[in-house]
């Protein structure tokens, strides 16, 4: 018998199984019964395509066996079974590198961490939260050894050759002392309906038949009572999603998704639809409650299952609905797609892309229902989805205005979120918007916004945004990370034009144009000064009037080659790789500050304050401070002199 060492991680998880989560330990059988099915959905396709196992038989069913007097609790199946390779990879080690994001982000709740196991593949090893060893007895179907794999979650593991009758796994947990009440008929079978009624595959275990006495027709026992062990069905075994909706209860929809999404939180929302005429389809599609930990992660776990004609065919295939949508949890069954499609197939099947572009406006459609009719359920769900959403602007242009007002914005002139269709109401009143209706009519009204990554007041705070209060026009705020890189590509939406800030030109009067030139003409010495002082850290020192309340703002020159190149590299996901350019530092003449420093000839203060005032401007930009001690002693000096 060969000893092995678990792999770092899923020893972590053994630890965290056998000493920690201990608040709903009866998620073990509905994972184990999980993976039952997952390895007889496997075996069934291979038995229908691949040609090296169509002299496999293929009678599926999960067993449940129960020995109270040795405590053993035994699950089978007649899967696909494992080789060696298969036992090293699937029990000895965790693949999935999302498993240290989950390992990293436990929260020490017990309850809420309990609800991962499943999300990380790594059911398997919730058996040890109620057994002290766990034996696997497994053949694979089409092999001719057998292997048995044993550990007591101490961080060894073994494995050896031995016999068995017929392809599949057999899991036998050897049950703590404490833990008896999984042997108890009533308690299996409550579990098993809770969790895995809708399972596909039938799963039977042996129950007890009372049978009552025999008399005869004066009432005189001739035979007496006793008890039969009958193996029974006990789960109902059908595909919830091919049964018609009028069948269905909310707690059975509930109950199916717990098993398919390994959660134990009630979904917040599911979608079950069924297409018929040219092409047939059936979809169940549920919206979580609460975001995947990986859902952030190149490597997610995809959410979506694919049937053809009820005989599991996929569920890792990202390209099953969009990547803005991976949130979705449920299955798609077709009965138009050939059983043996590859994945390449799948791709550019015109069927698989009609089912896909169908569900994908489904689902957007009736996350427009949800925010209209349970706008406090659309809150949750955007609080949890608003970001990923997001990125379907980036990529799916077809759908892109939908998506668009789905979304929620922060605004400069409110303190609730609006939408785009509320706030383009606004728009229309504007009379910046009115000057273009009286110009070119060809010319789209403007929505302008302000995309940074910042907290909201920082936003409404922002210098850039002064000219905008003077003129009473308001702003959607963007504040982000992921509205910085995708709102410079959405540049329309029906007949208004999105425009940054930045890139907003007003009109200017004769006479405004003319005190402009004057005011620029007085304050160019202290803009040379400020340039001078800070060099090569800004591009250019320059004096404006669009500011009102603040002394300084930055800006960038969207024309310099430096600062496309770095915006097209953060577009393709690579920021760190390209430096920005040094921006452009606006100074307010109209500021008393300004004004004083103008006037000042003490040089030493008007060094500290160039300085102070390119990082005051830089914070509110939401840049970093390259060097904040040195910030604070520049500070100080000048509050030295002022007192």
């Amino acid at each position: 018998m060969a000893k092995h060492q678990f792999q770092t991680e899923a020893n972590q998880i053994l630890q965290l199984m056998i000493h920690s989560l201990y608040s709903n330990k009866e998620i073990f059988l509905r994972e184990l019964i999980s993976n039952a099915s997952d390895a007889l959905d496997k075996l069934n396709m291979l038995v229908l395509t691949d040609e090296k196992y169509k002299g496999v038989k293929f009678d599926p069913r999960i067993d449940i066996k129960r020995d109270k007097d040795a405590k053993l609790l035994t699950i089978a199946d007649t899967g696909i079974g494992m080789n060696e390779e298969d036992l090293m990879n699937n029990l000895g080690t965790i693949a999935k590198s999302g498993t240290k994001a989950f390992l990293e982000n436990l929260t020490g709740d017990q309850k809420v961490d309990s609800h991962l196991i499943g999300q990380f593949g790594v059911g398997f090893y919730s058996a040890f939260m109620v057994a002290d060893k766990v034996e696997v007895v497994t053949k694979k179907a089409g092999e001719e050894k057998a292997y048995k794999w044993v550990s007591d979650g101490s961080g060894e593991f073994e494995i050896e050759e031995t016999t068995k009758e017929g392809h599949g796994t057999e899991i036998t947990l050897h049950l703590k002392d404490d833990e008896s009440e999984f042997l108890e008929e009533y308690r299996i079978e409550a579990i098993v309906k809770k969790y895995s009624n809708h399972i596909p595959f039938p799963i039977f275990m042996d129950k007890e038949k009372f049978i009552p006495a025999k008399t005869d027709d004066d009432g005189k026992e001739i035979e007496p009572s006793k008890t039969e062990i009958e193996n029974v069905q006990i789960n109902s075994a059908n595909a919830l999603w091919t049964l018609p909706k009028s069948e269905l209860k909310d707690e059975d929809y509930i109950s199916f998704y717990e098993t398919l999404a390994h959660s134990n939180e009630e979904p917040l929302k599911w979608m079950h639809h069924k297409a018929e005429g040219a092409i047939e389809y059936t979809t169940l599609f549920y919206i979580p409650s609460k975001a995947p930990m990986d859902i952030y992660r190149v490597d997610y776990q995809p959410g979506v299952k694919l049937y053809i004609n009820r005989v599991f065919i996929t569920d890792d295939d990202k390209e099953l609905m969009p990547t803005y949508l991976r949130f979705l949890r449920g299955v798609i069954d077709s009965k138009d797609l050939p059983l043996n499609v590859s994945r390449e197939i799948l791709q550019s099947n015109p069927v698989m892309a009609k089912i896909r572009n169908a569900s994908v406006k489904k689902v957007l459609s009736e996350l427009g229902k949800m925010m209209e009719k349970e706008p406090e359920k659309y809150d949750t769900f955007y609080k949890e989805f608003g970001n990923v959403l997001k990125e379907g602007l980036y990529n799916d242009f077809a759908n892109r205005e939908k998506i668009l007002e789905l979304l929620k914005f922060h605004t400069l002139n409110s303190d609730e979120m609006t939408t785009i269709t509320e706030f383009v109401k606004n728009v229309d009143e504007d009379k910046v918007n009115d000057e273009v209706r009286e110009g070119d009519l060809g010319q789209k009204k403007e929505i302008y916004y302000l995309a940074n990554k910042a907290s909201v007041d920082m936003l409404k705070h922002s210098p850039v945004l002064e000219k905008f209060k003077a003129r009473g026009i308001d702003v959607l705020l963007l504040n982000e990370e992921v509205d910085t890189i995708i709102f410079p590509m959405v540049t329309e939406y029906k007949e208004y034009k999105l425009i940054p800030v930045a890139d907003a030109k007003f009109e200017e009067s004769e006479e405004e144009k003319k005190a402009k030139e004057e005011l620029v003409k007085e304050f160019e010495g202290l803009a040379k000064e400020f340039k001078t002082t800070l060099s090569d850290a800004v591009k250019e020192v320059e004096v404006t009037t669009e500011l009102t309340d603040s002394p300084v703002a930055l800006k960038v020159d969207k024309d310099d080659p430096a600062f496309m190149m770095a915006q097209m590299m953060k577009q393709m996901g690579q920021a760190g790789d390209v430096e920005e350019p040094a921006p452009i530092l606006q100074i307010n003449p109209k500021h008393e500050l300004i004004a004083k420093l103008k006037e000042s000839s003490d040089q030493n203060l008007i060094e500290d304050a160039a300085h102070v005032l390119f990082d005051q401007a830089k914070l509110f930009d939401g840049r970093e401070l390259d060097d904040t001690a040195e910030f604070a002693m520049r500070l100080n000096r000048i509050i030295t002199k002022a007192i």
